[in-house]
């Protein structure tokens, strides 16, 4: 008798650990973002930022000169990345990278600028980590980025 309530109760577990897993809905959270990020914008009236095409904010602080890199482009840069609290995850100098091998809204964001210039990026989620999140940034996060452009490398 012991052993069929074991194995009943061990049934009951693994069949009680297959619930299905909530859906993402992508709607609602770019929803979301956008409330998020109105809200800081409002709390920051200092930024002026345009929304492109692509669903990034950005504000050329300096503009710089020459010509704007393309998404196909090697850039280096200096920036810095924070949440919307402030809280900063990352910071790199002279980092090099080519432009399709970074989150899609650096992709989408930083041709707004160019050479010598600094740029104001906010990335909804969906254009940064989106819902898996990477290391210390949680999922479904608006990023903030300040980006220095210091050359296109090709």
């Amino acid at each position: 008798m012991k052993k069929h309530i074991l194995i009943l109760s061990l049934f009951l577990i693994a069949f009680a650990s297959c619930k299905k897993a909530a859906t993402f809905d992508a709607a609602a959270q770019a929803a979301k973002d956008e409330t998020a990020i109105q809200a800081y914008l409002a709390a920051n009236p200092n930024i002026s930022a345009t929304k492109d095409a692509n669903g990034v904010y950005y504000q050329v602080i300096t503009e710089g000169t020459g010509a704007n890199p393309t998404s196909s482009n090697t850039v280096t840069v200096n920036y810095v990345g924070k949440l919307l609290n402030g809280t900063q995850f990352d910071a790199g100098t002279g980092f090099r990278t080519a432009l399709t091998a970074v989150i899609p809204g650096w992709t989408y964001g930083v041709p707004h600028v160019k050479a010598g210039g600094r740029i104001l990026l906010i990335i909804p989620s969906a254009l940064a980590y989106g819902n898996p999140g990477q290391g210390s940034i949680p999922p479904n996060t608006v990023l903030v980025f300040t980006i220095d452009l210091l050359s296109i490398n090709n």
